[in-house]
């Protein structure tokens, strides 16, 4: 396996950093990653869904928080209930923390767990000041200044 180092672009670049830091995770990729399993998905325009598999958990064992452009997801099963002796634990509840860089203006609506799944929706809102629009040509003498807004692509 090849190790890449980034300590160059680090000392030249300025500005830079959170595209050097995905670069970086992205190089950094184990095994661990793996863990839980999980789906991104596209549900419209602007809306998508992260899907975990989160079997043996229940909701409070899931911390979800997001904060500016990273969505976190961690969870740790609670030992409450040692009351029975597993023969064989095939599913897994290992603690766990799973980290997802969102886009700009990307926003977490809601939450959902049922049936071993957690569902998180996102919509991607883009202030309207940041919106193309299409401003109008007037005539010589004419003050017609329409501006019409477009939807973003």
């Amino acid at each position: 396996m090849t190790t890449l180092d980034l300590t160059p672009l680090w000392r030249s670049t300025v500005g830079f950093d959170r595209l050097l830091n995905l670069f970086d995770e992205s190089v950094h990729w184990g095994g661990e990653a793996n863990y839980p399993p999980y789906n991104i998905e596209r549900t419209g325009e602007d809306e998508y869904r992260v899907s975990l598999a989160l079997a043996g958990f229940n909701e409070d064992d899931i911390t979800i928080t997001a904060e500016q452009n990273v969505l976190r997801v961690e969870g740790r099963k609670s030992s409450k209930d040692n009351s029975h002796e597993f023969l064989y634990q095939g599913i897994s509840a290992r603690p766990f923390r799973r980290v997802f860089n969102l886009a700009d203006y990307v926003q977490v609506k809601a939450a959902s767990f049922a049936n071993g799944l957690l569902k998180i929706e996102l919509v991607r809102e883009v202030p309207e000041a940041m919106k193309p629009c299409k401003i109008a040509i007037g005539t010589a003498g004419n003050d017609n200044r329409t501006i019409e807004h477009q939807s973003a692509a």
